[in-house]
C-alpha cells in the first residue's frame, strides 16, 4: 500500500488567465480528489453530484451556492454536500478549490 501526498498542493495547477482547469490527484473505489483552478470570474453552473462531496478553497474568493444557502468561500473555507444538492460556484478572484468526492 502506497501513500499519496503533495508537499504543495496548491501548486498542482496554474489558475489560467481565462477559463477553469481541473486535475485529477487520486482516484480510488472510495475517494476520488479533483483540485480546480478558476480565472477571476469564472463559474460552475448549478448542478448536482450523485455522491455526497466536500470543496475546501485553497485561495481566492468566490461565491458557492449551495441548495438555498450563499457561501462567501475564500481561503479556508469548507463545506460538505450531500449527494444531489444543488450547488454552484462564482469565483471573484483567481481561486484554487479542493473537491473530494465520496463514494460507498
Amino acid at each position: 500500500m502506497n501513500a499519496t501526498s503533495f508537499a504543495d498542493l496548491a501548486g498542482q495547477v496554474t489558475i489560467p488567465e481565462a477559463g477553469t482547469i481541473s486535475k485529477t490527484l487520486y482516484q480510488d473505489e472510495k475517494l476520488k480528489v479533483v483540485l480546480f483552478g478558476f480565472a477571476a470570474g469564472q463559474e460552475l453552473s448549478e448542478h448536482t453530484a450523485s455522491v455526497p462531496a466536500i470543496i475546501h478553497f485553497l485561495e481566492g474568493e468566490a461565491r458557492v451556492t449551495l441548495g438555498n444557502e450563499v457561501l462567501d468561500a475564500r481561503a479556508n473555507s469548507w463545506a460538505h454536500m450531500p449527494a444531489h444538492l444543488p450547488h454552484s460556484i462564482s469565483a471573484r478572484t483567481p481561486t484554487r478549490m479542493l473537491l473530494l468526492m465520496l463514494r460507498s
